[in-house]
């Protein structure tokens, strides 16, 4: 989808800087150009998608549905395979995060979906495939669907709502007020644009400074953090590898489809296989990166606890995995 993006950073890169491929500082600005790009376009068309939608769908009722109505579950379980279906890695899918939470989703709900996204897709799932196998592969699947759905859960009933930045709630607030006026003006489409563009142009402002923070970082850990730095930590008589492995994944940043073919090597040298899924699953699931993006909709202590229920629910995924392969 985002090749054009791919070819622009590279011609950036090897052509206008002439620096060398396979460089430290070539690969982490290759990386940064190419995903500032990304994911500035995901932010425009979802933010701009989410306030069309806004415009004409009422959000209220959907929330109250959402927060209201016992769904036994279902809504983070949905949550949770509609990220399956969304191939981004874990800062792509903060625009959607952003869209979701204007929209009024109950916060719960989209951290199953923002769990989710990164860890499973259709590209890890045919690597996985012809790298483990199918048994494998299933356990893999199920295993980050159910991650997300129970650490969206456990969030929701932690009730976080509040911890919000004062950012986002002003932006909720401008929404519903937005959404009101739709209702009673009764504005065409053409009318409404220049309104939800404004919005757009708003949210941009706010997030992008977050955005090209934590795309450098995650940039400088491309480029210079060695593939093969913690292999020495995850040995399987090391009871404690598969927490180690999680937590020194969070530094890291890269998505399933650049992470599995580590994974295969970590496991080829003697490695746990859950082990290696663990830190598979922290390197595309948290990342400092995501943490930087996050910071303009979430307080820290919202951050360390979305980060400390999710590491957790890993950490008892890789144990599993040790157990069951």
């Amino acid at each position: 989808m985002f090749d054009w993006a791919q070819a622009i950073a590279d011609w950036l890169v090897y052509d206008i800087f002439h620096l060398d491929k396979g460089g430290h500082l070539a690969e982490a600005l290759n990386f940064f150009i190419y995903d500032v790009t990304k994911i500035s376009i995901l932010l425009v068309a979802v933010i701009f998608f989410m306030g069309v939608v806004n415009s004409y769908f009422p959000i209220d009722r959907v929330k109250n549905f959402l927060s209201r109505n016992k769904l036994y579950g279902l809504e983070y379980l949905m949550a949770s395979l509609f990220g399956v279906v969304t191939p981004f890695c874990s800062c792509s899918s903060v625009p959607l995060f952003i869209g979701f939470v204007k929209g009024g989703i109950p916060l719960g709900v989209t951290f199953a979906f923002l769990i989710t996204s990164p860890l499973v897709n259709e590209v890890a799932i045919g690597l996985f495939v012809g790298l483990f196998g199918i048994k494998t592969t299933i356990i893999y699947v199920v295993s980050g669907v159910m991650l997300g759905t129970i650490s969206g859960i456990i969030l929701q009933k932690l009730r976080l709502e509040n911890l919000l930045t004062p950012w986002v709630k002003e932006i909720l607030a401008n929404s519903q007020r937005e959404q009101d006026k739709f209702k009673n003006e009764q504005l065409t489409l053409r009318q409404r644009l220049p309104i939800i563009w404004t919005e757009v142009t708003t949210i941009l402002k706010g997030v992008m400074p977050y955005v090209i923070i934590g795309i450098a970082i995650g940039g400088l850990m491309h480029g210079y953090v060695p593939e093969g730095f913690f292999e020495q930590y995850m040995d399987k008589d090391n009871l404690f590898a598969v927490p180690i492995a999680t937590i020194f994944a969070i530094p890291m940043y890269s998505n399933a489809a650049g992470i599995l073919p580590v994974v295969q090597v970590l496991v080829a040298k003697g490695i746990p296989l859950g082990t290696a899924i663990a830190f598979m699953m922290g390197v595309v699931g948290l990342s400092l990166p995501e943490a930087m993006l996050l910071k303009k909709i979430m307080t820290f202590k919202l951050i360390a606890t979305f980060f400390g229920v999710v590491t957790l629910c890993i950490i008892i995924s890789g144990y599993l995995f040790n157990m069951l392969l």
